[in-house]
């Protein structure tokens, strides 16, 4: 049949507090679970795994073309982003003398 449990006072309390300890213990794991610094730790573990994956090969090995691929567009960006500030910048120094 099924297991039998003893119904003795002594035997209740031990089972309350076997409960009560192993419900403390999991408000203390969600409590740390919570906390920005742990948050922040499992973000960055996983943005590096998806880094790592998407970069190499189940074997480790550097997948070149996908690393030549974002350092091109990212060279890409930055040119646009220096042409952009030189744009700008060139173009308050012109409004400035004329107001001076």
């Amino acid at each position: 049949m099924g297991e039998q449990t003893s119904t003795s006072p002594a035997a209740i309390e031990a089972e309350i507090a076997s409960t009560r300890a192993h419900l403390a213990s999991t408000i203390d794991e969600l409590a740390r679970r919570a906390q920005p610094r742990e948050i922040l730790r499992r973000e960055v573990a996983s943005a590096r795994a998806r880094i790592t994956e998407a970069t190499h090969t189940p074997e480790g090995d550097l997948r070149v073309e996908r690393v030549g691929a974002v350092a091109a567009g990212l060279s890409v960006l930055l040119a646009l982003a220096i042409l952009h500030l030189r744009h700008h910048s060139g173009h308050h120094s012109r409004n400035h003398r004329r107001r001076g």
